[in-house]
């Protein structure tokens, strides 16, 4: 994490969370006013599971050709986090309310970290 992001320390909780099938986004609005706009494609790359995070610091993989990802469903794990199923059907992923939360406030960083490491590594979001 860099000196402009910032974290959820756990206090906020989401109110509504909305997947736009049409603009693939999911939307969602946090009890301390926070609100947010997740791109599946975003969300994809960013998953929070091993497959994607590794197991460690430095084993975090990038992952490419999914620009035009989407969301199948998202299923509730506790009262804490939701499983999201893509529809690549990478579906291992349990996004905590506190990682979307800081997922969606410092998005725009996460997203030309990616942007830059496709780049870097002549990859490409399309399939």
């Amino acid at each position: 994490m860099n000196e402009n992001e910032t974290t959820n320390t756990g206090t906020a909780w989401p109110r509504e969370i909305r997947y736009k099938e049409a603009q693939k986004v999911l939307e969602i609005d946090f009890d301390d006013g926070a609100r947010f706009r997740l791109p599946a494609e975003l969300l994809r790359v960013e998953s929070p599971s091993a497959e994607v995070q590794g197991h460690g610091p430095d084993q975090k993989k990038i992952i490419v050709g999914c620009r035009h990802v989407g969301i199948m469903s998202m299923v509730p794990v506790g009262n804490y986090a939701i499983r999201i199923n893509f529809d690549d059907m990478h579906d291992t992923g349990i996004f905590s309310w506190s990682y979307l939360y800081d997922l969606g406030r410092n998005q725009d960083g996460i997203w030309q970290d990616y942007l830059d490491a496709l780049t870097e590594n002549g990859l490409s979001r399309d399939p």
